[in-house]
């Protein structure tokens, strides 16, 4: 009697594994609505992805096809790499373009993110007469128009030039891209500094640091992802901007991709739309991989600065 109570409790036991099937409903909900959210990221994916796709489709169609208005402007008939050969061959593009653009964006972000997280740490710890006012000082000065402030600057130029030939030179921009970056710099920083929690610092004060070493061996480490994102947007804004290298740069050696596109490539009302949009796709793709790289960094430094 007991070994058939036993059976029937082990058959009982067999026939009752499948009930925990049911908690694996969980996982196919949680599948049907990562579902439903990337459905809807969808239309704001293609709105975004859209321009990007305009400018390799028309890149890699011949003149002929792009001024053919029977042909869909949405795909290419035939894939040609003329374009691009146009660029190398009879534009500056991969020679000085691109090259200038890339060390004026370096350079200009290296400077702003430096003297940012000197001047953002010393307003979100340092106790000194204005601090607040200077902080407002900062955030207004971020706020003035570029428009308004490449006119003196152009006297600055001037006069640096007097002394180190500079005018009409990379060296212009880079040093005149800081004056918008940093204080923007500074006004992203200083919010995330103020999430990193004073005993942290104090902890470092006892075990020997100085101030600066607290700094560089606590601080920036635990603010690094506020720090790529802050290098991401001043890289960014060095590589798009436009007004400054209109300005100081008329040499075609010396130009950027933004300068050089719009003046090597629209000539009066005539636009070369197939090297156009090449020279745009190839200037806008090594930021697309950039931040490709640095995505989940950039995220968590803008909400993390974003919360106290």
């Amino acid at each position: 009697m007991s070994s058939d109570i036993t059976a029937t409790g082990l058959e009982g036991a067999a026939r009752q594994v499948p009930a925990p099937t049911a908690l694996n409903r969980t996982p196919s909900w949680r599948r049907r609505k990562a579902f439903y959210n990337y459905l809807g990221l969808l239309p704001f994916m293609a709105f975004a992805l859209f321009p990007l796709y305009i400018m390799l489709i028309t890149s890699l169609k011949s003149d002929k096809e792009i001024s053919n208005l029977s042909v869909s402007p949405f795909w290419a008939t035939g894939i040609t790499l003329d374009q691009y050969a146009y660029l190398a061959e009879n534009t500056a593009f991969f020679q000085s373009w691109l090259p200038n653009t890339i060390i004026v964006a370096l350079a200009s972000t290296i400077i702003s993110v430096s003297v940012g997280i000197l001047a953002a740490y010393s307003l979100a710890r340092l106790k000194f007469r204005g601090v607040e006012v200077f902080g407002i000082a900062v955030f207004i000065t971020y706020l003035v128009p570029q428009p308004l402030l490449f006119i003196p600057l152009i006297d600055v130029v001037n006069f640096i030039d007097d002394f180190i030939p500079i005018r009409d030179t990379y060296w212009s921009l880079i040093i005149t891209y800081p004056t918008f970056l940093t204080p923007f710099v500074i006004w992203l920083l200083l919010g995330y500094f103020k999430t990193i929690p004073v005993e942290v610092e104090e902890c470092a004060y006892l075990d020997g640091c100085s101030r600066l070493g607290a700094l560089f061996r606590v601080v920036l480490p635990m603010a690094m992802p506020g720090i790529i994102c802050a290098v991401l947007f001043a890289f960014t804004l060095s590589w798009n901007e436009f007004l400054y290298s209109l300005v100081f740069i008329q040499a075609q050696e010396a130009k950027t991709i933004g300068v050089g596109v719009f003046t090597e490539l629209i000539r009066g009302d005539v636009y070369y739309w197939g090297s156009l949009m090449a020279a745009c796709f190839a200037g806008t793709l090594p930021i697309v991989v950039l931040y490709s790289f640095f995505m989940d960094y950039y995220v968590s430094g803008l909400t993390s600065g974003a919360i106290k």
